[in-house]
């Protein structure tokens, strides 16, 4: 979140890198597909939470390019 913020504060995503960040949403996407396969509602709860704030950042990331 404080990412998120900081980059919606400053309208500015140099600080954050394009690849880390979709290999992370990646990352954490198929945790949440892991989640939802073993039905563990924290692993959906958390997983889904940050993916959330990560699509954020990188809307965010596209829009203030």
């Amino acid at each position: 979140m404080p990412q998120m913020f900081k980059t919606w504060r400053t309208k500015s995503a140099k600080d954050v890198s394009l690849v880390t960040l979709i290999t992370f949403i990646s990352g954490v996407f198929l945790w949440l597909v892991y989640g939802i396969y073993l039905q563990s509602l924290p692993i959906i709860l958390a997983n889904a939470i940050t993916l959330i704030f990560n699509l954020i950042i990188l809307w965010l990331k596209i829009k203030y390019r």
